[in-house]
């Protein structure tokens, strides 16, 4: 039989691509996170990595492939709104020093990190991450490429490129440094005169970025709020947005005035920029870091927590960033465990479980400009669903215990265990145009 229908199918009479298999999802509860709604009993139903019902009132259909996660609460996938995927600075043997980081982490070994982290990540929940930028020579746009083109699992992933900055990027290299480019690049790509700025965005561009990130203030004088502007219009040209590194107040001033799209980090940002920035609607990836044994001091938790309670107070669009980019010999986490316990300075600032969740799915969407693609449990859009044995608009720890992940209407981790393999292809199988 089989034999018969390859040689028809061979023959033109029937289509080679049959129709794929429905897969049904049965959910113990499914959270809305825009709404802070749960509902019981629902069913999902994926086509073809595509979400086509769902709801209470789904009915499951008789040839389906049924998941059954009935005894947990299922949710949209998690997104980290800045990240550094193929940087890892480490204690041992480089001190936490991103000079030397740099020097002895070449690109291939820091893609071969990428590929990694990445699918830590997505063990972790996470279906989405900005990647923005310290990832050598675009090891960000290879990963997201081998991605998309189905070489190896990970999150969708929306890259900055090389961090555009005036001269030494956010170094203070030595005259060897900067001339030769020995260090700087290819961490930075250097702009200082709109020249300059215009052909660094088309060259990010070019060569794959999906966001341009610059440096507004790693130096005293800056961007201007024209150069600012330049940048967001030259972006626009490639349907790009522009992240800023800001850190300073005249920093955040001047990129608030100019109208860009999200401000990473914000380490000087006033309750006066959070009213502005909620005016105009400017994201926020305020890089919350806690205080654990492993990293941080209290001082600077107690601080970060205090100005993104602020942001939330007067209504930022506050999105779950980390700049997770580090490693302490001895300590076993993952990356993904590392990235989830952002949630102690989230806690530590009061802000209530359901809009920290929504945070951590609604607004990185937006955020990442993929709403319109994948995101919430909505048809049409990407099956990207995980699943907690918790509730995580009761309690959000529960978002530290991830038991099934599908991405793309794949499975890839089922009762907590990863089963990666239907990710991996001998080629190019989603197309290997994907640039």
């Amino acid at each position: 039989m089989l034999k018969r229908l390859a040689l028809v199918c061979a023959l033109g009479l029937l289509p080679a691509n049959l129709p794929a298999q429905v897969t049904a999802i049965r959910a113990g509860r499914l959270i809305d996170p825009e709404t802070g709604r749960a509902t019981a009993g629902a069913v999902i139903l994926v086509e073809a990595g595509k979400i086509t019902a769902a709801g209470a009132g789904v009915a499951v259909p008789a040839d389906a492939a049924v998941v059954d996660l009935s005894d947990l609460s299922v949710l949209p996938g998690l997104v980290d709104a800045h990240t550094h995927l193929g940087l890892t600075y480490k204690d041992i043997p480089e001190h936490n020093y991103y000079y030397l980081t740099y020097v002895m982490d070449g690109t291939p070994l820091r893609a071969i990190q990428a590929a990694s982290n990445g699918i830590q990540l997505l063990n972790s929940g996470f279906t989405v991450v900005r990647d923005l930028g310290n990832n050598a020579l675009y090891t960000d746009t290879a990963q997201r490429v081998a991605i998309e083109q189905g070489w190896i699992p990970g999150p969708t992933i929306v890259n900055s490129g090389l961090i555009i900055g005036g001269k030494g990027g956010q170094f203070w290299p030595t005259p060897e440094m900067a001339k030769q480019h020995a260090v700087v690049y290819p961490e930075y790509l250097e702009a200082d005169t709109r020249d300059e700025i215009v052909k660094a965005v088309r060259e990010n561009m070019l060569f794959g970025a999906k966001v341009i990130k610059i440096c507004v203030d790693c130096k005293p004088w800056g961007y201007s709020v024209d150069e600012i502007e330049l940048f967001v219009s030259e972006a626009a040209k490639g349907g790009l947005k522009v992240a800023g590194h800001v850190q300073t107040a005249d920093g955040a001033s001047r990129a608030i005035e100019a109208g860009i799209w999200s401000i990473e980090h914000g380490f000087a940002l006033t309750e006066e920029h959070h009213r502005l920035m909620a005016q105009k609607g400017i994201f926020l990836a305020s890089t919350d870091t806690p205080f654990t044994a492993y990293h941080g001091t209290k001082a600077e938790m107690e601080k970060n927590a205090a100005q993104l309670r602020s942001a939330w107070k007067n209504g930022v669009k506050i999105t779950f960033s980390t700049d997770m980019d580090y490693y302490t010999t001895g300590n076993d986490m993952s990356r993904g465990e590392l990235t989830i316990n952002f949630l102690l300075t989230w806690k530590a600032a009061g802000i209530p479980n359901a809009d920290i969740l929504k945070a951590m799915t609604i607004t990185g969407y937006a955020c990442a400009q993929v709403e319109g693609e994948r995101g919430p449990i909505r048809p049409g859009l990407a099956a990207d669903i995980i699943a907690v044995r918790g509730n995580p608009l009761e309690d959000i720890d529960a978002l530290r215990d991830v038991r099934f992940v599908m991405k793309d209407g794949l499975v890839f981790k089922r009762d907590g265990v990863m089963t990666p393999e239907k990710f991996f292809h001998a080629g190019p199988a989603y197309g290997w145009r994907k640039r």
